[in-house]
């Protein structure tokens, strides 16, 4: 037994020895330790796990490895500031992993949202990772929100339509292109984005924007029954519809509804009631300004209690 023991010890000795002459260091080895029980952690409680790498990181400035995986905690607290500080020696460390210059870039849009981060910040790691890997659709889905806000719109339509070309089962990726053709008044093209993207509607919440969008576009073409259908599956993917933005389903489908040949007026009614107890009341009236003045008018011609 002491023979064994010995043995081991001699064992352990010399591959801490082996490991520190070609360069894996003491310091390496509980960095190592330290990130693992930092993943350990991450499930139950990521300040454990934050912390754990953050003294992984001190021990081992380094492995990349280790700032990748802090970054990715502060990204679940959308502590943006830090994941974007996190992975600027990342980046230099690891010069080709395209993973790392998007969520730089994502992390930097996500401060320039907020301010003061400059839109145009954002754009050089997002760059860089789509030419670092050229089927990555992620990167040029979020250069295409940064030229949006940059007022380049024909740099936006085409980021967003090559997002499309490389991931076009991504549902989200359709709602932006289909608004941005909106809003340049191209209607036909707008159409035919947000069609192909109701393909792929899975019935969940993610189908909310492009069912909208379809719907706001076929009842700009005097297409009435069509706008209803589509807001009503919009109002069927967004559920009760309580989220921030999604209210508006029921000023939608009411304003529809009041609009069929022959007008549906209960249905209206209801639906428009509701947008003004949830919207026309509460702390967003003055963003629906428009929406509200146009439900209680609305609401005089179909009936129902219009709010004073």
């Amino acid at each position: 037994m002491r023979v064994r023991t010995l043995f081991l010890g001699l064992v352990t000795a010399t591959t801490i020895v082996g490991l520190t002459a070609s360069g894996c260091s003491r310091n390496n080895i509980e960095a190592v330790n330290l990130a693992n029980e930092g993943d350990k952690a991450r499930g139950a409680n990521i300040d454990d796990a934050i912390s754990k790498y953050e003294q992984a990181k001190n021990l081992d400035p380094s492995n990349h490895r280790i700032l990748w995986k802090l970054a990715t905690a502060y990204q679940k607290k959308e502590q943006w500031d830090k994941v974007n500080e996190t992975l600027g020696p990342a980046t230099k460390l690891a010069p080709d992993h395209a993973n790392y210059f998007f969520l730089k870039g994502y992390a930097l849009e996500q401060m320039a949202v907020k301010g003061p981060t400059p839109w145009t910040e954002c754009k050089d790691p997002l760059e860089q990772a789509a030419k670092l890997d050229p089927n990555y659709a992620d990167p040029h889905f979020e250069l295409g929100q940064v030229l949006l806000h940059t007022d380049d719109e024909k740099g936006a339509l085409e980021q967003y339509t090559k997002a499309i070309e490389l991931k076009p089962d991504e549902l989200p990726f359709y709602g932006p292109l289909a608004d941005l053709y909106v809003r340049l008044g191209f209607l036909d093209e707008a159409e035919k984005v947000a069609r192909e993207g109701v393909s792929f509607d899975k019935g969940d919440v993610q189908g909310f924007a492009v069912h909208t969008l379809l719907g706001l576009v076929l009842e700009r073409k005097g297409d009435v029954s069509g706008a209803i259908k589509e807001f009503e599956a919009a109002k069927k993917s967004c559920g009760q519809c309580n989220e921030k933005g999604q209210n508006i389903a029921y000023f939608n489908l009411g304003a529809a509804y009041a609009h069929a040949n022959p007008p549906m007026k209960s249905q209206a009614s209801s639906n428009l009631l509701s947008f003004q107890k949830t919207i026309c009341k509460g702390g967003a009236a003055a963003r629906f300004a428009d929406e509200c003045t146009q439900a209680q008018e609305i609401l005089k011609v179909v009936g129902g209690t219009a709010a004073p």
